[in-house]
This record gives structure tokens, C-alpha cells and sequence, in this order.
């Protein structure tokens, strides 16, 4: 999902045209949302036709859906600059933009409960909450404000970067190459180098730098454990961190078929008959559901180029406990692929290990072992009120004098177009720290104040933005 199309191309935009060389979106086909079998609803970015199909499940909660699209609209707009402003202490949260923001965002209530002034259906109140997955979260726990999630995929529709997802860090990367960049790949950071709480070399098996500030975009649990010892970190120690809420982890197939699946839309969210059961066996039972709800995305719909002519690139994603320790994975892995693929079967996709070209399985004991996730926490610390804005480890961590954070473990979290964000704010906080003048277009409100030094800030309208699509 990409957040609000404009402000994704604005860095593309700051740097030149050529630097978006290559970025194709195509808006996504409808999303389908099954929910409560036999009953199924579509999602569609029409507004009004989504109303039509609400109607036919319950015309009350017809009638509240301008209401909602409304509010989330303002809630938003309300929230958009503390989104793009860093967060390292209380008072920050005296900031007007943040007294404006607390009628609307209702912090103590959760989503489901936000959602309970509008909707009355469960049908209809799952189609707006399930979205809170995309965090990692139940929408029973998490706050009230990721309401906005359904509203931006109805609002702006979904979009599909032609390539997949890596077609956008591979522009990123080229554009910071012409700016003078060295990426260096396979060289995993082994060691840190400090001089009391300052990083001054970082240490791989090929080499060691030097380095005046450190910007970390690994998961920030796993890189804390690892490569900063316990005894200089002040606030986040380890015995900190064991008392943190980590969010729920997945059970991944990564499929290559041969054949198409012309009735299988891009993206496709099934959900089980016993949802809430479903979520507590994955946030506090952590245990394995023998009925699980899961999400699959048949991106070869939309973009042959994933995969060889006459055949499709599958992507199926099963939500389930962060590595807690309960599930023994390794013995468990191969009985939750057969449950898994007959689940696929509940969407259509029978005979489909008979077909199946390449397969890649990852559980969270492999998040953790192959891809340095803490606990295989895929979508790293939880978003829970307690752990949110200067609760998170803060974007220049508070913890060492030259480290900056970016990714999901820090403001403002998790879901791609935040991780963004978050890259946008430490950045800024770098630049402005070594005195090197800047300036990032697009900021809101007080936002603003945070993305110029050295130019005087000038925000760009949205509609104002030229952006070229497939």
C-alpha cells in the first residue's frame, strides 16, 4: 500500500525526474475480504459502490460510511504532523499539533471499539479493522487511531510498484548513488567500535569504517542484544527489552506455480469464522490455530513480470505468535504448511502443491535465525499507547551520542510508508546535528519546522505534484 501518492514521489521529485527511472505503480485490482464464511465482501476503492455493498449487509451502517470516511479524513489531518515530527520526550507531547490531534484520535480507545460508533455489523466492522494486521496487531488492542488504515486504502486506493516493492529501494538506491553513495552488500556488520557511548568504527568480516554517525536499519531489539553491549545502553537494557510487547510474527510461503489464477484477485483476506479465537491463540495463548486466518497476493495478476510467462508468483501470509518459546517450530513447520495449504483451498486454490515450481517456507524461529528479527517479531515492537511516539526507542537514540534509528522499531513504527517516515525524520535530525543545510519539501503543520535549515520551507500542494503511472 502506498500512504498518499504525492508524498511518495516527493523525494523522487527533490532529487530529479531520472531518479524515479523505473518506478511503475499500477493501482491494484478490487481487495477481496472474506469474512465470516459463507458471507463475503469485496472492498473497492469506489466509495460509492463500496456503500452499495455495505448496504446489502446492513443499510445503518451504509448511512455512517461517508460519516466515517469524514472523521478518518480529519483524524488524519490531525495526526499527519505528528507522524512527520520527532518525538523524544514528554513535553513534546505539549506540542499544540498533539492537543490539537487528542479529540480526534481517542487514544484510550482501541479500533474496534472506534469502530463500534459507526458500524454495527461484524461483517462490516471486520472489513475496517483487519487492517490493524498490517501492524502486527489485533484490532481489539490496537489504538483507535489506525482507523486511518482502512480510510487511506478506500480514500487513495492501493497501488502496486511494477517489480514489486524492491523496484522502489532499487530507485532509492540509484539515487543515491548519483549522489555519491557506496552501497556496500553481503557485508554484514559484525562489530561496533565505541568510545564511551559513541560508535566511532563499524567492523564487518571484509573491513572496518570509521564513522562520525551511525544510522541503523536493522531490527532494533536484535542489533541492541547483539552488537551494543548491555552495560553502556541506559534505557532500552535487556532486561528492558524482555518486558517490551513484541507484535505477532508469520508463517510465510513463498510460492512459484505453474498455471494462472484468473479468479484470484490480487490481493485476497481470508478470515476465520472464529476470528477473536483466532488472535488470541496468536497474541496471548501463542499456540498454533487449526483454523487460521491468512492473506494471499497473486501480484502476477497485475504484473506478469514476477514471473515466467505461464506461470504465477504466489505470496501467502499466515499471521501467528512471535517466537515465544511455546511452538516447536522445527518439528511443527511441516504439519502448518498442510494446514495451510488447505486453507488455500478455502479461496479457490485446490491442486496446488501438485503444481507447485519453487517454494520458500520461513517460521519465525527463521525471521529470527535468517533475517535477525527479535522473537521473529516481523513487525517489530507493538503499537500499543505505551509504546508509541517518545516511548519508542526515539529516532536519535537516546541510548548513544551518534546513532540514528530508522525502520519499524522507532517513530512513528511499522507498515512501509511510516518506515519512510521514519527515514525522512532521522535524516533531518543527522543533517541538522553536523550543520549541513537541507530541505524536504511536503511537511505539515508544525511538521514543517522540522524538514529546512538553510531554506526557507515551502510546502508543496499534493495536487501540484506531477507523478507519472503505468
Amino acid at each position: 500500500i502506498i500512504w498518499i501518492l504525492a508524498d511518495f514521489w516527493l523525494p523522487f521529485e527533490e532529487l530529479g525526474p531520472e531518479c524515479a527511472t523505473g518506478i511503475h505503480l499500477e493501482r491494484g485490482s478490487a481487495l477481496i475480504l472474506r469474512v465470516l464464511r459463507p458471507y463475503f465482501t469485496p472492498a473497492t476503492e469506489e466509495a460509492y459502490l463500496l456503500a452499495t455493498l455495505i448496504r446489502e449487509l446492513d443499510p445503518h451502517d451504509a448511512a455512517n460510511f461517508r460519516r466515517f470516511l469524514d472523521d478518518n479524513r480529519g483524524k488524519l489531518a490531525a495526526f499527519r504532523p505528528i507522524l512527520e515530527s520527532p518525538f523524544s520526550s514528554l513535553l513534546d507531547l505539549l506540542r499544540p499539533s498533539v492537543l490539537r490531534a487528542v479529540a480526534k484520535v481517542r487514544p484510550l480507545d482501541s479500533v474496534h471499539c472506534d469502530l463500534c460508533r459507526y458500524f454495527r455489523d461484524p461483517r462490516v466492522q471486520l472489513a475496517f479493522s483487519f487492517q490493524s494486521k498490517y501492524l502486527g496487531m489485533s484490532p481489539f488492542q490496537c489504538p483507535s487511531l489506525f482507523t486511518i488504515l482502512s480510510f487511506l486504502e478506500y480514500e487513495h486506493g492501493v497501488w502496486h510498484p511494477i517489480g514489486g516493492c524492491g523496484a522502489v529501494t532499487a530507485a532509492m538506491a540509484r539515487a543515491c548513488e548519483r549522489m555519491g553513495v557506496k552501497i556496500r552488500l553481503n557485508e554484514p556488520v559484525e562489530a561496533l567500535a565505541f568510545e564511551g557511548r559513541t560508535v566511532r568504527r563499524v567492523r564487518t568480516a571484509q573491513s572496518e569504517y570509521a564513522a562520525d554517525s551511525v544510522v541503523i536499519n536493522a531490527d532494533f531489539a536484535n542489533t541492541m542484544t547483539k552488537l551494543v553491549p548491555d552495560a553502556i545502553r541506559r534505557r532500552w537494557t535487556d532486561r528492558a527489552l524482555q518486558t517490551k510487547r513484541f507484535s505477532c510474527s508469520t508463517f510465510m510461503m513463498y510460492l512459484g506455480v505453474e498455471g494462472a489464477f484468473p479468479q484470484l484477485e490480487h490481493h485476497t483476506i481470508w478470515l476465520a469464522r472464529d476470528y477473536q479465537e483466532n488472535l488470541k491463540d496468536i497474541e496471548e495463548r501463542h499456540c498454533l490455530s487449526a483454523n487460521p486466518s491468512f492473506y494471499v497476493q497473486n501480484a502476477s495478476r497485475t504484473d506478469p513480470s514476477l514471473a515466467p510467462s505461464g506461470h504465477s508468483a504466489l505470496y501467502c501470509l499466515f499471521p501467528v505468535s512471535n517466537d515465544a518459546g511455546t511452538i516447536d517450530w522445527e518439528r511443527e513447520t511441516p504439519r502448518v504448511r498442510q494446514i495451510a495449504l488447505k486453507q488455500l483451498e478455502k479461496i479457490g486454490l485446490t491442486d496446488l502443491e501438485r503444481r507447485i515450481r519453487f517454494e520458500k517456507v520461513i517460521s519465525p524461529v527463521q525471521w529470527q535465525s535468517e533475517y535477525q528479527l527479535h522473537r521473529g517479531a516481523t513487525f517489530n515492537l507493538a503499537h500499543n499507547l505505551g509504546q508509541m511516539l517518545h516511548r519508542r526507542p526515539n529516532n536519535q537514540f537516546e541510548d548513544l551520542r551518534n546513532v540514528y534509528l530508522v525502520g519499524g522499531g522507532t517513530h512513528p513504527g511499522s507498515g512501509l510508508p511510516v518506515i519512510f517516515e521514519s527515514a525522512r525524520i532521522s535524516s533531518r535530525l543527522l543533517l541538522e546535528y553536523h550543520d549541513v543545510p537541507f530541505y524536504w519539501p511536503g511537511q505539515t503543520g508544525e511538521a514543517a519546522k522540522y524538514a529546512t535549515r538553510g531554506k526557507p520551507a515551502e510546502i508543496q500542494p499534493a495536487d501540484e505534484v506531477k507523478v507519472a503511472l503505468r
